[in-house]
């Protein structure tokens, strides 16, 4: 029997790396089957045009749990790199902290990837003594044997409490992984590592999987492993805080379906793709399943609002052409893929139920980004934000009530290279003349002479096919002129003017060599 608050516990599934086409609900035509996300759309409401802030992972994180833009923060490209400091500010307003304040209990299971306050220096010579990066990096051809001296390293190292994780911004709880497919190889539980790393993740398990590194590992750690520990723990917590009188806030945040593509064995194949990409969205989507049915087992299906989304599309390199040539498109109608400012970077599944205020198999078409959760718990409470936080959130609320629009006609996307685009009602401008990322590299198309800027009508061309910037020259100055004035408001939203904390360069031209920057002077 539950002694639930009547207000709504939230349950935030965040997946890495899915496109929007990769959710059968979006996407009738597509190869891929998600049962479960389908389920929730049948249950809830679809947005169609919905974006992370960012192209890639660290950005969006941020903006999710904070409201704001990344590129008010230091992090104007990329993401939070090896061992990286904590991205989000110490004394900033997070979701889980201003729902706290709230009565909330709040956790995170899953992936952080926002910097986590490691207590050393992970550099090659202290961390790895006698190693070159060679032999720490990408796909190395060899295992490597873990030396006594590395051994008493690591113990030191990862003995130390962590000083800028979940538990410090926010989070009541924290289990998971920094990111997947980066040392250290093992759970970390609030500040603590479960267990100290004591050998290298076998390189053999790097080179079969994109984009991993070799580093300090548990023994038998295996990839595998996590989902199934993320659905767990995830049954675990609703059990617990089910038994409660207070709400809960629980951010799933998970490492799939990014690589290393490791896939269980149950769904191997399952996909008829012959892609382990495909297939571990399938199992993805069954995680969501038994996150669902937690709900249900538990009693506290009917007052949790249910919030799926991923944060950014898919990447390239999991052979993305190899699914389209069987008619997969992961990006749906959309150009571009993960790291690009053209929208199959950034336009992503967007699926909510909670039962009795959003409407069974509704669709809402209006424009809504991933900093909108804060705004939008603050409705859910009945608060108002201070003036110092969710600068770019706008509340979801009226969306869910179909009760009108949001006040959202405007939302800034960022490329992997720190490329902008700003979406305008129909119109939206990209400030690079490729696609921002990996797609189409900025500096080749700067010198195949393509103009700095394109403009596109996403209402009569939404794949982004032609870019109309040479017929609309004043639509161009005026969404130039916007974007400026967002940057130095410090927000995109009614309130006091914020600084933004580093100075911000709307048009990078230092990444494509050659530009004249008076270039920009024209727009």
């Amino acid at each position: 029997m539950t002694t639930q608050s009547t207000k709504p516990n939230i349950i935030y599934f965040f997946v890495d790396d899915m496109g929007y086409g990769d959710a059968s609900c979006l996407n009738p035509d597509g190869k891929i089957q998600t049962p479960n996300i389908d389920r929730l759309a049948r249950e809830g409401m679809v947005f169609t045009d919905a974006h992370s802030s960012s192209a890639v992972c660290s950005p969006s994180r941020y903006s999710v749990l904070t409201g704001r833009y990344n590129w008010r923060s230091t992090l104007q490209k990329g993401i939070v790199g090896h061992y990286g400091d904590p991205l989000i500010a110490e004394d900033r307003l997070t979701v889980p902290g201003f729902l706290k304040q709230h009565g909330y209990h709040t956790a995170c299971i899953g992936k952080w990837h926002l910097g986590q306050g490691w207590d050393f220096e992970p550099d090659v010579q202290t961390f790895y003594p006698g190693r070159s990066f060679r032999e720490i990096g990408h796909a190395a051809d060899a295992d490597l044997e873990v030396t006594p001296e590395q051994q008493a390293i690591w113990q030191d190292a990862f003995s130390k409490p962590t000083t800028g994780g979940p538990t410090t911004r926010g989070f009541d709880y924290y289990f998971g992984v920094d990111v997947p497919n980066w040392p250290p190889y093992c759970f970390i539980e609030n500040d603590r590592t479960v267990g100290i790393p004591s050998e290298f993740l076998p390189c053999r398990l790097t080179g079969e999987n994109l984009a991993s590194f070799s580093g300090p590992a548990m023994p038998y750690w295996h990839f595998e492993q996590l989902l199934p520990t993320w659905a767990k723990k995830a049954d675990s917590y609703i059990r617990e805080r089910a038994e409660t009188d207070e709400p809960f806030f629980l951010y799933l945040p998970m490492t799939s379906p990014h690589t290393p593509l490791s896939v269980n064995k149950p769904w191997i194949g399952k996909s008829g793709l012959n892609n382990l990409y495909a297939d571990l969205v399938i199992e993805t989507d069954d995680v969501f399943g038994r996150v669902l049915a937690s709900l249900e087992k538990h009693g506290v299906a009917d007052n949790t609002l249910v919030i799926f989304a991923s944060d950014n599309g898919c990447a390239r390199y999991v052979d993305a052409k190899g699914m389209e040539e069987q008619g997969h498109f992961p990006s749906g109608p959309y150009r571009g893929y993960k790291s690009d400012a053209w929208d199959g970077g950034h336009r992503i599944p967007c699926v909510a139920r909670w039962p009795g205020v959003i409407r069974d198999g509704s669709t809402c078409g209006q424009l809504v980004c991933l900093s909108d959760l804060m705004a939008t718990c603050a409705g859910i409470v009945g608060d108002t934000l201070p003036d110092t936080a969710g600068e770019d959130s706008v509340s979801m609320m009226p969306l869910f009530r179909e009760a009108g629009e949001t006040g959202r006609s405007i939302a800034v996307h960022h490329s992997i290279t720190g490329k902008f685009a700003i979406r305008d009602g129909r119109w939206k401008l990209l400030l690079c003349p490729g696609s921002g990322g990996w797609t189409h590299n900025d500096a080749d198309a700067a010198q195949a002479g393509l103009p700095l800027v394109q403009l596109y009508d996403m209402q009569v061309d939404p794949g982004e096919k032609q870019s109309v910037q040479s017929a609309h020259p004043d639509k161009v100055k005026d969404m130039v002129a916007l974007l400026k004035q967002l940057v130095a408001d410090g927000r995109s939203t009614p309130g006091a003017c914020q600084e933004n904390d580093v100075p911000v360069d709307i048009w990078k031209l230092d990444t494509m060599p050659g530009i004249d920057p008076a270039v920009a002077d024209d727009y």
